[in-house]
């Protein structure tokens, strides 16, 4: 009886041990979008879940952070992310292991931080761990888990020290805004800044005035072909032609005389090839070559990192897409050697290329580059969307051309005098090609104009060459460019402001704030916007300075090396920064309603006066009746010029296409796609409209097509 007893005790130790040995490995991850690829590469004995991100953060309704004691804040559970929580609260008691595969960066090392400690508090026993990994791939992910590493402090302190940074800037600038400015408004400690410079240049485009000039090209015959070339030296000085009545006479002058080629010049160029993309750069190029906004880019990014489904497998595309560093694995370089060997021998060469890390880089990644050079756009294409494939070939392309033997141009430039009296012009033609094609063999989407092969007459001084035709166009200096998503991200990494991880939000913000608007792809500020700008820049200066703003993400990355602690860091900013809000507080004027002006339009539905005001998305008529009379409704912009109704903004119907229509319709049906100016044409009297091309850029014309008016240097004489 006594062994049997003892069998049966044995028996229950084995199955509890076998038990206990059988336990997953909870592996929790920030996206789901990546959990089906992890689990494909781990097997059944890992369970993995993902956060959705930030569970545990600062409320919303208040500042919770206890500036009396050590800036510490206060955390809570994210409002509608409880059950997230309890559930793998509730997987990890169940679990003999726990990996925290949040992202290698700041927010990711936090996310990890907040999850430990909020198991911990449930069940303190189980053994919890830190992985991290650069792609989602079956050999990234799978060493990650055999070398677990411990959640990194520093990393936590500086994301804390942002966070606490953004909300004591955000939280004390906002409420003075809505009891001076508007209700609803909100400022913040980076978007501000990018919001100043997006406004400054906003002023630069609107004093720059266009000059007036003209160019003169020449049509020559040659052979069977035929070549232009234009006038670059008239009298042995470069030709300012400022109307059609100058270029006019020079060809009276020349058209039937003799031209002649007086010197053919010959010029090689080497081009290298550009670094593999860090994420200012490959939003940048997104922006130029794809037409993506900062937001999209990153969009289309996650989903190649998370994984798409190849056949019957599911693979990481690309590496991590947040990162400012050039740098790339040794692993890495001998997969696209070994490509390059196999497909273009003759193009690599002999030693890796190494390119310099930017001296502001974190270098925490790697650049961003395929996981696998093998998977050739080409070759997975009816596996993505339009925009994944058209965004992994730049960045395929980026990668690989990096890797491989410069490219070889040549120029040829040949110019053809013409001399008549005393005076005499020179017309030159240049034509450029590859003769080395170099890194471009693998350089499609990314072909710049250097791929572009051109050709020029095989000519020798002193030949006769034959004039068929003259061309005189008409040109407009063009005034400084808005920032597109493209130029503003290129402008804040030049200055230090923000990091990868921020750009395409800090964009976001401002558009989702209603304090700058697309247009044309341009970044343009709202009313609402140039007024926050301005009461900012006034007010709080060194706040919205860039080289302070820069110097503050010096003191984060301080904070992340153990330079500097994050409370004595924030102890540093706070104290002058809250004496200049009281001060402002205090003595700043009221702006409530500065914009709000009296209209001669009266309320259809009570008959009183109607007010200008200006809400969240512009200018709008409300009733002076308010709040008896609700009525609201657009601002008129100008006088439609087949009837004399009002123009107001519309809007396609199911779409937010704007577009500018007389308020009359359907009696009337006029319309404009492009926005009506303040301002009367004095040629015709219809109104001015700015209009955008690549030609002139962002220029004022009438829209009357019969009225050639176009405003320019000339009306301000």
């Amino acid at each position: 009886m006594a062994e049997k007893t003892k069998a049966k005790k044995k028996s229950t130790v084995t199955k509890k041990a076998k038990k206990k040995q059988e336990k997953q490995t909870l592996v929790i991850v920030e996206s789901p979008g990546k959990v089906k690829t992890i689990e494909k590469y781990l097997g059944t004995s890992y369970n993995v879940k993902a956060s959705m991100g930030h569970l545990i953060d600062l409320p919303k309704s208040r500042t919770a952070v206890d500036v009396d004691n050590n800036f510490e804040p206060e955390y809570i559970t994210v409002r509608g992310r409880a059950k997230i929580l309890k559930e793998l609260q509730s997987d990890a008691k169940k679990s003999g292991r726990i990996l925290l595969a949040c992202d290698n960066d700041r927010e990711g090392e936090a996310i990890a931080w907040h999850l430990r400690k909020a198991i911990t508090a449930k069940k303190d026993d189980v053994p919890i761990e830190r992985i991290s990994f650069n792609e989602i791939t079956p050999q990234a992910v799978q060493e990650a888990v055999l070398n677990p590493r411990t959640i990194d402090e520093s990393k936590v302190a500086a994301q804390k020290a942002r966070r606490v940074l953004d909300r004591l800037v955000g939280y004390n600038l906002s409420p003075l805004l809505w009891k001076k400015v508007k209700n609803g408004l909100s400022a913040g400690r980076v978007q501000s800044v990018a919001l100043r410079l997006i406004c400054e240049r906003e002023k630069e485009v609107e004093s720059f005035i266009p000059d007036e000039y003209w160019t003169l090209e020449a049509e020559f015959k040659i052979g069977k072909t035929s070549y232009t070339a234009q006038l670059v030296l008239w009298n042995n000085a470069k030709p300012v032609l400022k109307n059609e009545a100058e270029v006019k006479a020079i060809i009276e002058k020349i058209k039937d005389n003799e031209f002649t080629v007086s010197d053919v010049r010959q010029t090689d160029k080497t081009i290298r090839p550009k670094a593999p993309f860090t994420t200012s750069q490959m939003q940048q190029t997104a922006a130029n070559k794809l037409g993506f906004t900062s937001r999209k880019t990153m969009q289309v990014a996650q989903q190649l990192y998370e994984g798409v489904a190849i056949g019957a497998s599911r693979v990481g595309l690309i590496t991590y897409m947040r990162t400012d560093s050039v740098r790339i694995s040794q692993t890495a370089l001998e997969d696209v050697r070994a490509w390059l060997d196999k497909n273009h021998p003759k193009e690599l060469p002999e030693k890796p290329i190494e390119y310099t890390v930017g001296k502001n880089a974190q270098d925490a990644h790697e650049a961003i580059r395929p996981t696998y050079t093998e998977y050739t756009p080409d070759s997975i294409k009816e596996y993505l969307s339009k925009d994944q494939l058209r965004l992994y070939t730049i960045i395929w392309e980026r990668f690989v051309s990096s890797q491989m033997t410069n490219a070889k141009s040549r120029t040829i430039s040949m110019d053809i005098k013409v001399v008549a009296g005393n005076e005499e012009g020179l017309f030159r033609v240049s034509g450029t090609k590859l003769i080395e094609k170099g890194f471009y063999k693998v350089v499609k989407l990314l072909s710049s104009k250097e791929d572009n092969t051109g050709s020029c007459p095989s000519l020798e001084v002193n030949d006769k060459v034959k004039m068929d035709k003259f061309k005189n166009e008409q040109h407009f200096t063009q005034g400084p460019s808005r920032y597109s998503d493209a130029s503003i991200v290129r402008t804040l990494e030049e200055k230090g402001i923000g990091r990868p991880s921020t750009y395409a939000s800090i964009i976001s913000v401002l558009l989702d704030r209603y304090y700058v608007t697309r247009s044309n792809k341009q970044l343009v500020p709202t009313v609402l916007g140039k007024l926050i700008s301005d009461v900012l820049v006034e007010h709080f200066p060194l706040y919205v300075d860039a080289d302070f703003t820069a110097s503050m993400e010096a003191k984060l990355d301080d904070v992340e090396d153990n330079k500097v602690s994050w409370p004595e860091m924030i102890r540093e900013f706070w104290s002058p920064f809250k004496t200049t809000v009281d001060d402002v507080t205090k003595n700043i004027e009221s702006f409530k309603g500065i914009l709000d002006e009296p209209t001669s339009h009266t309320c259809e539905k009570c008959g009183k006066p109607m007010v200008k005001k200006l809400g969240r998305y512009g200018f709008f008529l409300a009733c002076s009746g308010f709040p008896e009379c609700r009525n609201t409704k657009s601002i008129p912009l100008a006088k439609c010029p087949k009837c004399g109704g009002d123009i107001v903004a519309r809007k396609t119907k199911g779409k937010s296409k704007e577009f500018y229509g007389c308020a009359n319709y359907p009696e009337c049906d006029f319309i404009s796609h492009f926005k009506p100016l303040n301002q009367d044409c004095p040629k015709c009297g219809f109104f001015l409209v700015e209009k955008y091309d690549k030609k002139n850029g962002a220029h004022k014309l009438c829209i009357n097509p019969d009225c050639d008016y176009l405003h320019s240097a000339d009306e301000e004489e």
